[in-house]
């Protein structure tokens, strides 16, 4: 379009009849190019006033929640199919071993058996996804999908290599310098952690993780938001303040985890090796070594009544009593659901003992 526009006094007009002056401004006819948008985008929210970042959190809320109910939609759906003799078949598959003394071997073969689904979908995620509900109902043991996992982790690095395979000529060098760089970090990991059985701390840490969120279930999430989120946002902070801030506070706090982990092994191994006082924590607050009482103040917080007491009044621990038995009755009830206690069943053991198992969930330990 044609418009009026200024420019400096000192150019030169095309033509004199173009061009006039007003004060100190000169001004010229000069055509334009505006955009005009005439159709507007197929989304949901293109008609929407809100900015940009609500429409990502709504976006964002959403995923999470179609996510969360695909996954407890695939527990459920694989709950009830793989029952009976189905799930006792593919148990025998999936976790036989190999006789003496190739045993070793199986663990070996189940890692190549990883990649090689990793390699066909193409994503180690979709593949831990699947075995981990085959896990919840005992159809895998852990000791099985562990190697599973490590070989999807290396199933995953063929598309990096893949795709550093198809850059041109001229960058095919460093492009594949890093999808090996991938690659050779996770056989590493596999090396320092699946050939000798005590470094297969994976497998201990998830057991241990799982018992205690199996009592506590709030504590799935506070693991999540402090591993995946406070602790990182910690340290990036303390990073943000120097190497010397950095060193002079993540030092000591690692320090003394070494030294809570190191005692905590000794307490269980050998506690007379230790003075008397450090053979059990007892002699720090509750609070500092059991969840119970933060289980409470949770489970108050969140029930009708914590919003009129503390949790520690006697309506507050009557409904936990109460929560408590159903618990334990429902615990009790869906034990033998998992195929992995019905097969401890069969080869001899009875009910009565298991139950018992189920009744000492309710103490203060951290670990059933």
């Amino acid at each position: 379009t044609l418009q009026n526009v200024t420019i400096p006094p000192s150019e030169n007009c095309t033509s004199p009849d173009f061009c006039w002056t007003e004060g100190n401004v000169t001004w010229t006819l000069k055509n334009i190019t505006e955009t005009e948008y005439i159709s507007k985008c197929q989304h949901i929210f293109v008609n929407s006033d809100l900015p940009d970042l609500a429409i990502g959190l709504i976006l964002l809320a959403l995923s999470l929640l179609v996510l969360c109910s695909c996954l407890i939609m695939i527990v459920k759906l694989l709950n009830s199919v793989l029952k009976g003799q189905v799930a006792s078949v593919i148990k025998k598959t999936i976790n036989t071993d190999f006789p003496f003394p190739f045993t070793w071997l199986a663990g070996y073969l189940a890692m190549l058996a990883g990649a090689g689904m990793t390699f066909i979908v193409q994503s180690s995620s979709v593949f831990t996804s699947a075995i981990t509900p085959l896990v919840g109902i005992g159809v895998i043991s852990i000791e099985r999908s562990y190697p599973l996992t490590l070989g999807a982790n290396i199933g995953t690095t063929t598309t990096a290599i893949l795709a550093a395979l198809a850059s041109p000529g001229s960058t095919l060098k460093y492009s594949l310098q890093i999808a090996l760089c991938h690659f050779f970090f996770n056989v590493s990991g596999i090396i320092l952690f699946y050939p000798i059985p005590y470094t297969r701390l994976p497998i201990r840490m998830s057991k241990t993780l799982g018992n205690i969120t199996a009592q506590y279930r709030w504590f799935a999430i506070f693991y999540l938001l402090v591993c995946f989120f406070l602790l990182p946002l910690f340290v990036f902070a303390l990073s943000l303040a120097g190497w010397a801030v950095l060193l002079g506070v993540c030092l000591p706090l690692f320090l003394l985890f070494i030294a809570v982990v190191v005692i905590n092994v000794m307490q269980k191994r050998r506690p007379h090796s230790l003075p008397e006082k450090l053979q059990n924590w007892d002699f720090l607050p509750l609070w500092m070594h059991s969840l119970e009482p933060w289980d409470n103040i949770i489970m108050s917080s969140l029930a009708f009544c914590g919003k009129h007491c503390c949790g520690f009044c006697k309506c507050c621990k009557v409904n936990a009593e109460q929560e408590g038995a159903k618990d334990k009755q429902l615990k009790t009830m869906e034990v033998y659901e998992n195929t992995m206690a019905m097969a401890d069943e069969e080869r001899g053991g009875r009910r009565a003992p298991a139950v018992a198992c189920v009744d000492k969930t309710g103490t203060n330990n951290t670990a059933l």
